[in-house]
């Protein structure tokens, strides 16, 4: 080994791995680039001299080689919520066996930070970009697409015809809720969530909004600055602590965060559940069927819902190709809203 390759901190280079292992510089990038010109055996050796070595090809050299970038960016909105983490997860695995590299980034909902994020993103020349927002931003994601940055939005319908998407039909989501605590006998139902600009939090509500309409129930909205488990315990104990009469007998939760603190916050106050009011969340994470009283949720989540964001955004990139993919969701029955009917 050469004194250079002792210095501590050096990074070895091509021409080592080349050196090591035998054959030309021009061999070695063959086989990084182009595996299937380079024979059997020169394969084997290089492929050893990489594990020796411990060679780490540079993909900013790759892309200068190739004029592609192999690096790809995911933005979301709410790293607390365990739907976007496996999400990003399965997003993650897909692109890897594509050959790509993901940047995760969390703007946390404050859209400064996401604006941020995206020109770090555009500055670093990713290939395409994976999107969850819960601002209006296609039409910063159409300048980006101008000027050569693919997308998809992620977790809601695109509105432009031209913009690749990934959703789920929130307003179908909604309207199964509403129809499963009616059906249950449910007549005063609450809907939590907010805040209520968020398109998925409204497209909820105008679902449940639907099923009640013509019957004789009624919607009342709890709105909140955000979904999470605290501010569902706030409603939760805000409910169990009117008179009986004065409560509603069945809850519709935009998340199931707040549907667990609701869940909480009701049986700490002496409130039964679902005799007294029966709890429906949305998203089916985790922690739903875990639940002390497993709630009963919205299964918003699709095994392939990450990796088909990826395939879309190849899809746009590699043939211009647009789609705009919905997904159907389906009501998980569980004991926070099993009742009779009354």
């Amino acid at each position: 080994m050469s004194a250079t390759e002792d210095r501590p901190g050096h990074r070895p280079g091509i021409r080592q791995v080349a050196a090591r292992a035998a054959v030309a510089v021009g061999t070695v990038s063959a086989y990084l680039n182009h595996p299937d010109r380079v024979s059997a055996e020169r394969a084997r050796r290089i492929a050893e001299a990489i594990d020796e070595l411990g060679f780490v090809p540079s993909s900013a050299g790759r892309q200068l080689r190739l004029g592609v970038s192999t690096l790809i960016g995911y933005l979301s909105p709410d790293v607390s919520n365990p739907r976007f983490s496996e999400i990003a997860q399965e997003v993650e695995y897909r692109a890897e066996r594509l050959g790509h590299t993901v940047f995760f980034a969390h703007s946390h909902g404050d859209r400064e930070r996401e604006d941020a994020y995206l020109e770090a993103f555009e500055q670093r020349q990713v290939r395409g970009l994976l999107v969850s927002s819960f601002e209006p931003i296609e039409n910063r994601l159409a300048a980006m697409r101008e000027r050569g940055t693919p997308s998809v939005l992620v977790g809601r319908r695109a509105r432009d015809e031209r913009q690749p998407s990934i959703s789920i039909d929130d307003v179908s989501g909604g309207r199964q809720a509403a129809a499963h605590l009616l059906a249950g006998g449910c007549r005063r139902i609450a809907f939590v969530g907010g805040p209520l600009p968020v398109q998925q939090v409204a497209d909820r509500l105008d679902g449940a909004r639907q099923a009640v309409a013509g019957t004789s129930g009624v919607i009342d909205v709890e709105e909140v600055a955000e979904r999470s488990i605290a501010a569902g315990r706030a409603v939760g104990a805000e409910l169990a602590a009117r008179p009986a009469a004065d409560r509603p007998d069945g809850v519709f939760a935009a998340n199931d965060l707040l549907a667990l603190g609701v869940l909480q916050a009701l049986i700490a106050g002496g409130v039964s559940v679902p005799r007294d009011i029966a709890v429906v969340g949305y998203d089916d994470n985790e922690f739903a069927e875990a639940s002390l009283i497993p709630l009963t949720s919205v299964r918003a989540q699709h095994a392939d819902f990450g990796a088909t964001a990826v395939d879309l955004l190849f899809e746009a990139i590699e043939h211009g190709t647009v789609v705009q993919r919905i997904y159907e969701p389906e009501l998980i029955v569980r004991e926070s809203s099993r009742r009779v009917p009354a």
